[in-house]
């Protein structure tokens, strides 16, 4: 991935948009920025149906832009910030205009596919995109980086994964790089009786041991189908081969990847387990800024393990493997599969472990097909869908 350096004489304050700034990684964007008064211009905030919230993130930050995703909401946003000098829009066109501003720094968190068209606008008009979603990779990955090639856009990787690797990754010297090892904390399930697995409610699933996440990506935490999107957009981020990209358990989450060099060297990203540490780095690149994560004791942590991830308990990563190497339509198909199976777990649907049935049904009946256009993405994510809900409602009737 060709990188562009900006100069370290960043000037301040720096202008941000944030995508999804109520989910996760939106919020704790939003503490940094409330952390460091002046460091930072908002031009923009969005939120697919937080209403409240976006009101009281928009009266604090005072962007020139809020955008509900939702359009039977914008009356009810208009109504929060009345009074105040902040425009009001929703709808899927306006998280598009939102991303359009010219901002110096686009925070891209707005989770799923639903993130792929505000994202690949931010990417058009050659902004730095601090990227959380990895759904924009993995669902259209030949897409954005032809338009990142196009526009000179910067990514910057958010997940924090992606972050450790990229931390340590030498771009001047790439044939020097042997592998990259992505970490996985194994989820809550690691240890749990194989046979039992099938009867794990959606509160046991998003109950993460480290991580504090939304209840999709602590979903896919748990079936291991986060690492397997993870390596898949690892092979757009960085020119690292699939059989190159590895995946260890690592139950701590302190050592959050590796890089394996050519000398024998592997070198690690390490700190606790916040995310505001890698969105924190996203913000201040190509500097560091200050973040109230805990620091980090390697002495009160005591030791570190690692572990071979077991693919008879972790069936997703083989199966995301097998989407990377079929290329074309089949990471699409993997994503939306998955984005609708895992709701169908959390309505109470389907059971854990027809999530990965419901993505591996999708994937085996869906025609091998190319992806050259957003449209092309957007389409083949559309019937993906559609097939994925008659698999819940097949499994569904089993239960």
């Amino acid at each position: 991935m060709a990188m562009t350096t900006l100069p370290l004489s960043t000037p301040r304050p720096r202008r941000i948009s944030i995508l999804g700034s109520t989910g996760s990684v939106g919020s704790n964007t939003v503490d940094l920025l409330r952390r460091d008064p002046g460091a930072f211009e908002v031009e923009a905030l969005t939120a697919r149906s937080n209403v409240e919230l976006l009101a009281q993130q928009a009266r604090e930050l005072h962007p020139r832009m809020a955008v509900i995703a939702d359009e039977s909401l914008y009356g009810a946003l208009k109504e929060a910030l009345t009074g105040t000098n902040v425009a009001v829009a929703a709808g899927a066109a306006a998280l598009e205009e939102a991303a359009a501003l010219d901002s110096d720094l686009v925070m891209a968190a707005i989770v799923g596919a639903a993130g792929l068209k505000p994202t690949l606008a931010a990417v058009a008009r050659g902004a730095t995109v601090a990227l959380a979603n990895k759904e924009c990779l993995v669902c259209a990955g030949d897409v954005m980086m032809r338009e990142v090639a196009r526009s000179g856009a910067v990514l910057l990787p958010v997940d924090s994964e992606h972050s450790a690797i990229f931390q340590v990754f030498d771009f001047d010297n790439v044939e020097a790089i042997e592998r990259i090892i992505l970490t996985a904390s194994g989820g809550p399930f690691l240890d749990l009786d194989l046979a039992l697995m099938k009867d794990v409610t959606p509160e046991q699933a998003v109950a993460h041991p480290n991580w504090d996440m939304g209840a999709k990506i602590s979903v896919d935490s748990a079936t291991m189908m986060n690492k397997g999107l993870e390596v898949i957009e690892a092979s757009y981020l960085f020119p690292v081969p699939e059989d190159r990209i590895e995946v260890l358990i690592h139950p701590q989450s302190v050592v959050h990847s590796l890089v394996g060099y050519a000398d024998g060297s592997v070198l690690a990203q390490l700190g606790t387990p916040d995310m505001r540490t890698p969105i924190a780095y996203a913000l201040a690149w190509p500097r560091r800024q200050g973040s109230p994560a805990a620091r980090l004791d390697l002495a009160r942590v005591g030791q570190l393990t690692f572990l071979p991830l077991d693919s008879r308990r972790f069936p997703a990563l083989g199966l995301a493997r097998q989407a990377l190497k079929s290329g074309g339509a089949a990471p699409t198909v993997l994503n939306a599969a998955n984005e609708v199976a895992v709701q169908g777990f959390l309505n109470r649907e389907i059971g854990f472990l027809d999530i990965i049935r419901v993505v591996s049904e999708a994937l085996d009946r869906t025609p091998r097909a190319s992806v050259a256009t957003v449209e092309d993405v957007i389409a083949v994510d559309r019937a993906a869908r559609a097939l994925a809900g008659e698999q819940v409602v097949k499994f569904r009737g089993r239960r």
